[in-house]
């Protein structure tokens, strides 16, 4: 009998989920209103595409001086900007001497350069801050554009 193993795509999910090899081939940028419980506000909301999965990166404005980002969702919200398939690796933004991250980066597979940032730095800190920076000059596609 052959054991036949399936991967269960988690609804949400944890940054360093995605270290390593992928394929992004989009990404959306937005404000939305979210709700919180009893009350919404307004926040900013990344959705990109990894592997053919959308997923989707919404910030916790708390306070105006904290935010953090949420962990990741799965989902099948419509990415607005697609473009062919680039090759990038998500590492994780090493902790540094202001504080603990929780940040997924991810650089372009040729140039080794950012592309996509994603988290919370200083996430155990008395002002966490969410990331969510998207620089598409750096993708090897646009190199000479």
């Amino acid at each position: 009998m052959v054991k036949v193993h399936t991967l269960k795509l988690k609804r949400k999910m944890e940054f360093k989920d995605l270290v390593g090899l992928h394929e992004l081939s989009g990404i959306d940028t937005s404000i939305e209103l979210i709700q919180w419980g009893n009350w919404s506000e307004n926040a900013n909301v990344y959705l990109f595409v990894l592997d053919g999965i959308t997923y989707k990166a919404v910030e916790d404005p708390a306070d105006g001086y904290r935010s953090m980002c949420k962990e990741l969702e799965i989902c099948i919200d419509k990415v607005s900007y697609r473009f062919p398939p680039q090759k990038v690796v998500g590492k994780m933004k090493d902790d540094d001497k202001y504080g603990n991250n929780d940040v997924i980066q991810f650089y372009d597979f040729i140039t080794d350069k950012l592309v996509l940032e994603i988290g919370t730095e200083n996430y155990d800190d008395w002002y966490p801050t969410c990331v969510m920076n998207w620089y598409p000059e750096n993708l090897f596609c646009n190199e000479n554009k």
